[in-house]
């Protein structure tokens, strides 16, 4: 006897069956790439405060992301020994008699975009077009930060001696600066983009000038690499049945990466990401937002209290700001705004000193300077996510407002991240901020860990008369007994 299906039954059968395919086609790879993810303003459930009609700009910092860029050399070569490796793999398959039919038609004779590329990592038109469009909505957004006449030491740009961060200013004030000019058609200007020495810049690259943080990452990257295992291995073994392809988890690995730059750079969304389900998709993001967490944010004080320098750089411009409003400075004679270009290892370190991200409770776990969680697995609920911390242009924007008739805190800060207004817990949860209260709860901490304590290495000391100086002599020169004479030197 067949079974039997009452209406209801199947009404309920194809309501959850459309419901699936709903989310699958809803589900847009290109927004959960990590920190590959291309920039956008994305919509925000947070509901920013009021700010009093009185409340005016005076002075903005902005700490941004470089755009969409190329992969760099290293990552180059590895999409060639994945080409290779597929090669291989699905030639086995033919010699083995396996169905050539599983086996995704691109993949057969796949060979990298990037491949014969003797240089990569520059800044590619997307890029461009992120900080374009990033600098006209500044202007739109703050006319009043942006009607002077153009100076250097009025409109500070910044950028890490990285050829991607430079342009990724110029794109920005090109935007900025756009019809201010006379230059072309689009009446563009000329403007100065400073950079300091990369091998001593604690502002922009405090992460390279950092012999701690370098000795920490190099030694826990084995360790956050172990964490990964499990998932890179699952899914090997997912695709391996699929396809029955004898696929390696540095396949797996190296497929993902290709995911986001074809995702990313090129739009390409159903070959190497079409491998993965979105559920694979969702654990394979989440490993990349881990290495994130624990190599750049919160996972140790050290990646962001290295870059305290910026931290200070940032208060010094909004205390010079208030100074000049105070005198009445004539306007042009002093700075309305400091804007710096550079990196992910920038703009991550950056949103945690100023403790974006976190629940009341976190944060009072990073006033006490104790460790916090790891984000959770999917499908659980997480704040931290590398598409939103520093997608590609991603950025932080501080603006310093005058309040005239407030009479207990006369100057506040509203903090923006990705243009969004962005809640800060050590201000009570609201993005408007008095500067004294954001001075004392957000800043100060942080102020009682010096550069140099942070980041330069202890040497040890060694007590004169064990140290190998000290021993060589003795071997020398001193009568040796039968103890001294069998002894052992190490150099």
């Amino acid at each position: 006897m067949k079974p039997f299906m009452s209406p209801v039954s199947i009404l309920i059968l194809l309501f959850f069956s459309l419901t699936l395919l709903n989310d699958i086609q809803a589900f847009d790879v290109r927004q959960h790439l990590s920190t590959a993810t291309r920039y956008s303003v994305a919509e925000s459930n947070y509901v920013p405060s009021d700010i009093p009609k009185e409340c005016t700009p005076i002075h903005l910092n902005l700490v941004a992301r470089h755009g969409t860029r190329s992969p760099t050399k290293k990552r180059m070569r590895e999409l060639d020994s994945l080409a290779d490796h597929l090669e291989v793999l699905v030639r086995e398959a033919k010699e083995h008699h396996s169905s050539q039919q599983k086996v995704p038609a691109w993949l057969r004779q796949w060979k990298s975009p990037w491949k014969g590329k003797l240089k990569g990592g520059e800044l590619i038109s997307k890029g461009e077009d992120e900080s374009y469009g990033i600098g006209i909505r500044v202007r739109e957004k703050f006319p009043d930060l942006f009607n002077d006449d153009y100076h250097p030491d009025v409109y500070n740009i910044r950028a890490s001696q990285v050829p991607r961060a430079s342009a990724s200013a110029v794109a920005f004030g090109m935007g900025l600066f756009s019809e201010k000019g006379s230059l072309g058609p689009g009446r563009h200007r000329a403007f100065a983009v400073t950079s300091e020495n990369r091998a001593s810049d604690i502002k922009l690259r405090f992460h390279d000038c950092c012999e701690n943080y370098k000795d920490f990452r190099k030694n826990q990257k084995p360790a956050v690499d172990k964490l990964k295992e499990p998932v890179l291995d699952e899914i090997t073994s997912s695709l391996a049945r699929q396809y029955e392809l004898n696929f390696t988890r540095q396949d797996t690995s190296s497929l993902w990466f290709l995911c986001k730059q074809e995702a990313s750079l090129l739009d390409i969304t159903d070959q190497a990401c079409g491998l993965f389900s979105p559920s694979e998709i969702a654990l394979l993001e989440w490993t990349d937002d881990l290495e994130a967490f624990i190599l750049k944010g919160y996972g140790k004080s050290l990646n962001y209290r290295m870059g305290v320098p910026l931290l200070e750089d940032v208060v010094q411009s909004m205390e010079e700001a208030i100074k000049a409003n105070e005198e009445n400075h004539a306007p042009g004679s002093y700075e309305k705004a400091r804007l710096r270009f550079a990196h992910a290892e920038t703009v991550i370190p950056f949103s945690c000193l100023l403790g974006l991200f976190l629940e009341k409770s976190e944060f009072q776990q990073i006033q006490r300077e104790e460790p916090l969680q790891l984000p959770p697995k999917p499908p659980q609920n997480r704040s931290w996510w590398g598409s939103t911390v520093a997608p590609f242009a991603g950025n932080n924007m501080l603006v310093l407002y005058s309040c005239p008739s407030k009479s207990s805190n006369k100057y506040f800060v509203q903090v923006l991240h990705n243009e969004r207004p962005t809640p800060m817990q050590g201000c009570g949860g609201t993005d408007f901020c008095p500067f004294d209260v954001f001075k004392e709860s957000i800043v100060a901490p942080h102020l009682k860990h010096n550069y140099e304590a942070v980041c330069k290495k202890e040497l040890p000391m060694l007590k004169p008369e064990t140290s190998k100086l000290s021993q060589l002599f003795r071997w020398l020169f001193l009568p040796r007994n039968d103890d001294t004479r069998s002894s052992k030197v190490e150099l």
